[in-house]
């Protein structure tokens, strides 16, 4: 029976600050005077937002005649769950007084606190932690400009019989603080790190998204399968424009297809090298949902095309013109391949890296683009392309919606391969003194407003509502950013071994359901070839699943019966990857194939799922015994290959033949 998530004192808790926002846990700190809330400011407005299953209440107050602030405070009835952001604007026409330490405070009684959460992609790779913080203190904080590398916006504080689910919704910097005196934890959030600035007349900035969310049930699985239900009822983005809910999808990149050199992205296809490969998906019946075409297909800002072959050139040093090679892709020849694709139910999928530009006097001379927008700092190769300039954002909009609405793309897929913090505080510098932070500021705002016009320019002829959110692999999913768009890779490093994408469903998928990773194992990320069966298949059906497969190249040796096997299997258990998720071994690291991997997609209304079970490569036991947290009576569990059943009340014991075996077992209520 699906669970009923309703919480009558989160609905009070928001009720009270509704009936007196003024009172809501927001500091800061103007013109050296802390302010506590907003009850030393005058509200002049109020507006109520009703939606399903929500409400939104809009609260206007002014400050010393100089700033408006807009606090946006909604409720989610169906679960419980509050969030918050503020804006601040000067309406006057004088310069403000220093605007800083901007954060959200909050405290929570309870005993036995413990901090559960995960870190960040690149070095961290979703590593899952659990701190006791009994009198205790926790910092943690971003200072990237990619939010979600290294560390990770989400936290699950478990205190007294229950507890409650926090995230900062900001794509830059932030900071969270958690402090246990006793039975209270306070927990204080904040974006824009260091952030100390006046504003200009006109000018308006806003804080992060915060979200607390309460839950009544003090245990690791309950919290889970609120949080994903939360998630994917309230947070993922529609499919298209008709409002439909997203489905699970699947991908493939053919430049490793084509016969040619290709170092990255997709940089060897060509006018002559995508109707092979579509067709013969088509003829062996291995047809995917989204043709993907990656980085490398643009011509350089000095108006050549990107013969001869230089890797890593072709893609990374020459990016911002957002036109498509002429010499790779004469005239209409791309339009006829997505033409072709469509024609056949596929959709296409192009990357693009607007928060990054390469040789901007030549940009300017050929593609009417204003040098002053690139943020550059000397002995710093990345060159940032200030979208938080309103010109430079509309100038960035208009060329990628020109290629994507001429060639009928479906999915704008983004990229960020900067650490852009320093070349922010560098454009802050050159302000002068007094405006720390402003350019974050603008930026992470216009980022978001430039996902929502390419969302809007793909929804215009029928694409996506949504978008990848890719930077650097993991490095934009904070939960403002997974409103608009769904990581198509959770890490680039989801494209290597088998048990490193196992390590990472058991950590990343607790809190960001709709993913995706590789489906073969492979020596590094970018190798152009990689290993394939059964068991590599199934620790890769997530709800984006990116076929890893050479369809023409006869050196390669793909085999077509494994490929039609994964997407026949994948499709058949794709409507459970976004049900209820219940990971039933011990989370290991990155490398550790030495142990068994078991987790389990279970639709709480039918009580039908399926269960995945492991043997790794290094581990020397052949069974295994698993408790099903869920069950509520007998289940039934019967071999996806075998059509072996298993009756079990609760505990169930799985043998295997043999290392690097997977077991899925379709489960069922008996």
């Amino acid at each position: 029976m699906k669970q009923n998530y309703r919480n009558s004192q989160a609905d009070a808790w928001f009720t009270g600050f509704a009936n007196a926002p003024e009172t809501i846990p927001f500091f800061f700190t103007y013109d050296g005077r802390e302010y506590t809330g907003f009850s030393a400011l005058t509200r002049i407005g109020e507006r109520v937002l009703p939606g399903e299953g929500k409400e939104t209440r809009v609260f206007t107050f002014t400050l010393e005649e100089t700033l408006t602030l807009e606090l946006v405070l909604t409720h989610y009835f169906t679960h419980g769950a509050t969030e918050w952001t503020v804006w601040f604007e000067n309406t006057s026409n004088r310069n403000s007084g220093l605007l800083q330490d901007l954060r959200t405070e909050l405290s929570f009684t309870g005993s036995r606190p413990v901090l559960k959460g995960i870190l960040g992609d690149h070095e961290n790779l979703y590593s899952p932690y659990s701190i006791d913080l009994a009198d205790n203190l926790v910092d943690f904080s971003s200072d990237s400009g990619r939010a979600t590398h290294i560390n990770f916006p989400y936290f699950n504080l478990e205190h007294g019989d229950g507890g409650t689910m926090l995230a900062i919704g900001w794509a830059g910097t932030w900071h969270a603080r958690f402090e246990s005196r006793g039975e209270v934890t306070t927990y204080t959030a904040s974006s824009v790190n260091g952030m100390k600035t006046y504003l200009k007349p006109g000018e308006k900035i806003r804080t992060a998204l915060f979200v607390a969310a309460p839950y009544t049930v003090r245990n690791e699985h309950y919290a889970t399968n609120f949080w994903r239900s939360w998630y994917i009822e309230h947070n993922l983005p529609k499919a298209d424009a008709t409002g439909a809910e997203m489905q699970p999808f699947s991908t493939a990149c053919l430049c490793s297809d084509t016969g040619l050199p290709n170092s990255d992205g997709s940089i060897s296809e060509r006018h002559t090298t995508w109707r092979p490969s579509l067709e013969k998906m088509i003829a062996e019946d291995v047809k995917v949902d989204f043709r993907w075409f990656d980085a490398g297909w643009y011509i350089r800002p000095d108006g050549t095309g990107t013969q001869p072959f230089v890797p890593g050139y072709d893609w990374w040093e020459s990016v911002g013109t957002w036109e498509l090679d002429p010499e790779k892709w004469p005239e209409d020849t791309f339009r006829e391949s997505t033409d072709f694709a469509r024609a056949n139910g596929r959709k296409t999928l192009v990357w693009f890296e607007p928060e990054r530009v390469t040789d901007p006097e030549n940009l300017a001379k050929h593609y009417g683009y204003n040098p002053d927008w690139a943020i550059r700092m000397e002995n710093e190769p990345a060159i940032s392309n200030n979208i938080g300039d309103p010109a430079c954002r509309k100038w960035t909009t208009e060329r990628i919606c020109k290629m994507l609405r001429e060639n009928r793309v479906e999915m704008y897929r983004e990229d960020n391969n900067c650490d852009a913090q320093k070349l922010w505080k560098h454009l802050d510098a050159l302000e002068g003194e007094g405006r720390k932070g402003i350019t974050e500021c603008k930026f992470i705002d216009a980022h978001y407003k430039m996902w929502d016009d390419l969302i809007s320019c793909t929804l215009s002829y029928g694409g996506c509502g949504f978008v990848d959110s890719c930077a650097s692999g993991g490095g934009r999913n904070d939960l403002e950013s997974m409103r608009r768009g769904v990581p198509l890779l959770r890490s680039d490093n989801d494209r290597t071994t088998t048990a490193l994408r196992l390590s990472m469903t058991t950590a990343f998928n607790k809190w960001i359901p709709f993913c995706g990773a590789n489906s073969k194992e492979k020596k590094s990320q970018l190798a152009p070839t990689g290993e394939s069966d059964p068991y590599i298949w199934r620790a890769s059906y997530l709800p984006v699943l990116n076929v890893d497969a050479q369809f023409v190249q006869d050196d390669r040796k793909e085999n077509f019966d494994t490929l039609r096997f994964g997407l026949r299997e994948w499709k058949k258990v794709s409507p459970y990857l976004l049900k209820d998720f219940y990971p039933l071994t011990p989370w290991h690291k990155e490398q550790d194939d030495t142990d068994f991997t078991a987790y389990c997609f279970l639709d709480p209304e039918t009580e039908e799922g399926i269960l995945f079970a492991f043997r790794q490569d290094r581990c020397v036991r052949d069974s295994l015994t698993l408790r099903l947290p869920f069950a509520n009576g007998e289940y039934t569990l019967t071999d996806e290959d075998s059509g072996e059943c298993i009756t079990t009340g609760g505990d169930v014991t799985l043998t295997f033949a043999a290392p690097h075996t997977a077991r899925l077992f379709r489960l069922q209520k008996a």
